[in-house]
């Protein structure tokens, strides 16, 4: 799914963090990567549903009004509350087998839970531009073909953006966390604006004439607003970054997609490194994520104030406060280095939208 590239590199970064902080709370490594989105609406989903499953309502308030869920699977729920509880380890498959589930569970589950939307309300509050507060509600187990569907149960009726993440603790089998938001409350989150635009086309009246140019700038009547149009030029991805070598090995990285690589050191002028060309993602890599890669990382955003392209920033040592800082600062992702190739390659297919062969 190409759109809501924000509100994945939020979600991303926060359930990264959720798996660390849950791993150090059970005693055992714990990771929880987010992998894909796809729309999706609740018969959909629960349509395809064959386990039994946990869905946990987040409120959202303060300036993104709305509840977004969290479902992971009754099993991984059970292998969750059982460690933490200290069950033995044979116990554990056999309540996870048999599906068994005990008010300690749920309530050392939500411990868990509580973890996972810490670390959400951590994200979000440093990388959305307006307050937000998510408060996590009470646990809903649902069994499919035991419990009934209703409009409102387990969650409400209605379409959303699924996120799914990969759960993996070493010597168990796990499933997905899945975060379903719904349409409305993801567009406050991650607003879309060339769904904006068509929208605008679609409302206007037969009599009225539109023009719609290939760079998606919009003109309805005199009066109307213009959207601004992408850059004319060459496809390009920029890479900015002090260490020659690992500017070489990043436009190694990058060079599949085609795409003309312009090149330059932080102290480089942006400005004309996006001169006659349509940037389609800028990475900026340093050896610690400190002031100086971000006040690039607000460069890139100035040059480009309407529609500014996706920036990733990569940097060796990464604090929380960096990562906060970065996501505020304008940037879709983050790469810890040394880079994984195969994950590096996952971003830059997302973020220029290239679909894989």
């Amino acid at each position: 799914m190409d759109s809501y590239t924000t509100l994945y590199g939020m979600l991303e970064t926060a359930l990264k963090q959720a798996g660390e902080e849950s791993g150090m709370l059970l005693g055992q490594e714990l990771s929880i990567a987010l992998s894909d989105s796809l729309s999706t609406s609740k018969s959909s989903y629960f349509g395809g549903l064959d386990d039994g499953c946990f869905v946990l309502g987040v409120g959202s308030g303060e300036a993104y009004v709305g509840q977004l869920y969290l479902l992971f699977s009754l099993r991984d729920a059970i292998v969750l509350s059982s460690i933490l509880l200290g069950i033995p380890p044979a116990r554990i498959q056999e309540k996870k087998r048999l599906s068994i589930i005990e008010n300690d569970d749920i309530d050392a589950f939500s411990e868990i839970a509580n973890m996972v939307n810490g670390a959400l309300n951590t994200v979000f509050q440093g990388a959305l531009p307006n307050k937000v507060r998510l408060k996590l509600l009470s646990p809903k187990k649902y069994i499919p073909e035991i419990d009934q569907l209703t409009p409102e149960s387990p969650l409400p009726d209605g379409d959303y953006v699924m996120f799914r993440a990969k759960l993996e603790m070493p010597g168990q089998e796990m499933n997905y966390l899945d975060v379903l938001i719904p349409v409305d409350l993801a567009d406050l989150f991650d607003p879309q604006p060339v769904a904006a635009v068509e929208e605008e086309v679609e409302a206007v009246t037969e009599p009225e004439k539109v023009e719609v140019s290939e760079t998606k700038s919009v003109t309805v009547d005199d009066g109307a607003e213009n959207i601004p149009p992408v850059d004319a030029g060459v496809d390009s991805i920029v890479v900015l970054e002090d260490d020659e070598e690992q500017r070489k090995l990043m436009i190694e990285l990058v060079s599949f997609t085609g795409y003309q690589v312009a090149e330059g050191t932080l102290n480089a002028d942006i400005k004309e490194l996006f001169e006659g060309r349509n940037v389609k993602l800028v990475i900026i890599g340093s050896q610690d994520a400190d002031d100086r890669e971000l006040a690039v990382c607000i460069k890139v955003n100035a040059i480009r104030q309407d529609f500014p392209p996706p920036i990733v920033m990569s940097a060796e040592c990464w604090t929380r406060t960096a990562v906060l800082k970065a996501l505020k600062y304008g940037a879709r992702d983050i790469i810890i280095k040394p880079f994984n190739r195969d994950d590096v390659t996952t971003k830059i297919r997302r973020y220029c939208k290239i679909v894989a062969v």
